[in-house]
């Protein structure tokens, strides 16, 4: 049976063709491509700044210390979410505190943020799950209510907004990633997008070791000043060729994407599954196509039928932070706490929703979807 990938990259041979012309050219960082990646980026997101950095984690890490984050901060993150979110906090010192999350968004619940708000929280990294906007004007009330920063974790959110704007803008940063699986990879890769001068500034210098001034601008080569303690977070000339040219086509991969979506949720819903899964949200990028099984089970089974019919699935994510090694042996968290993350964990199947699959492939995807139904049916 011929296989249905999880995720399949929009790289046709046109991108090859530049990537194999900027190896090249033997100008393979600090270069024309990276330039236009970040330029082109800021167009479509609308920021007035883009940077390029090594992955997501590098530009969380670098908006955080850009915001002076320290050891005596507090930053409220969502409890159910890549480890990057927390550990870009933790790497400067500063504690994560962990909130619960909305079913069956996955993102995060504003009256528990609120709930989490001490004399020591500085900000909130927010994260728009699987592509699906937060909250924002109820995030945005609270965080103005007690002078909180913003910033945003965009890694699964190229192309999503809330109220016509872009996500990435409501914080004092965005942060995108570029991972394999994403809706634009570079290998690994990410942006930082800002609307704040001197954000853009710190970051732009603090991604290349704190050095003052990028190659083609210094009067002689090597002469240069180191400002401050930077980090090498750069991204390579020919990763940002490859990202530039999957972006001027983005619109075409979104569209497929949100119709992709759309077709899932016609057909469950004709089928009248016994599932959960977040509303149709035409603002929502679907970097993935999340389903919610009810009890472990039966999520189980499906994962095993469907790795059987050689159709691609993933878990995001399967343990919420809290409850992971270092943070439950640091925090000491209760395996009850978090009832609606563990329970997300718990049930949540990651489907295919890339803009290369067609509408047979998801008609053999719910089938598989109907036959678990049944067998659940079965053994009640």
């Amino acid at each position: 049976m011929k296989p249905i990938p999880f995720a399949k990259a929009d790289i046709v041979q046109e991108d090859i063709n530049i990537v194999g012309k900027v190896l090249e050219s033997g100008w393979l960082t600090h270069g024309q491509y990276t330039e236009s990646f970040e330029n082109k980026f800021a167009e479509f997101t609308g920021a007035k700044h883009a940077i390029a950095v090594s992955n997501c984690t590098a530009g969380l890490h670098l908006s955080c210390l850009a915001i002076g984050l320290g050891p005596k901060d507090e930053v409220i993150v969502p409890a159910q979410t890549h480890v990057a979110t927390a550990h870009a906090v933790e790497l400067t010192g500063a504690k994560a505190v962990f909130a619960d999350i909305e079913l069956w968004t996955g993102n995060i619940l504003p009256k528990e943020i609120e709930n989490h708000i001490t004399k020591k929280t500085k900000a909130i990294i927010i994260v728009h799950m699987a592509g699906y906007p937060c909250r924002m004007n109820e995030i945005l009330e609270i965080t103005k209510k007690y002078n909180l920063v913003i910033i945003e974790d965009c890694a699964h959110a190229i192309g999503t907004k809330f109220n016509n704007k872009h996500v990435g803008n409501f914080g004092i940063t965005g942060n995108f990633s570029f991972y394999p699986t994403k809706q634009i990879t570079t290998g690994e890769g990410g942006m930082v997008i800002t609307n704040d001068d001197l954000i853009a500034n710190f970051i732009k210098k603090h991604r290349a070791f704190g050095i003052d001034s990028p190659p083609n601008l210094r009067k002689l080569p090597g002469h240069y000043d180191v400002i401050g303690l930077g980090h090498n977070y750069r991204m390579t000339d020919f990763q940002a060729a490859l990202g530039f040219q999957q972006l001027c086509r983005y619109k075409q991969n979104l569209n497929r994407r949100r119709k992709n979506a759309e077709i899932y949720h016609g057909m469950i819903k004709e089928a009248s599954l016994d599932l959960k899964y977040p509303p149709l949200n035409r603002d929502a990028s679907y970097f993935l196509f999340q389903i919610f099984t009810g009890s472990t089970k039966s999520r189980q089974r499906l994962a095993e039928e469907l790795k059987e019919k050689n159709i691609g699935f993933s878990i995001h994510y399967a343990r919420p932070i809290p409850l992971m090694t270092y943070y439950r042996n640091k925090y000491g968290f209760d395996k009850n706490d978090y009832v609606n993350a563990s329970r997300y964990g718990r049930l949540n199947i990651s489907l295919p929703v890339h803009p290369y699959l067609k509408k047979v492939d998801i008609e053999r995807i719910v089938d598989v979807l109907k036959e678990n139904q049944s067998k659940t049916d079965r053994s009640k």
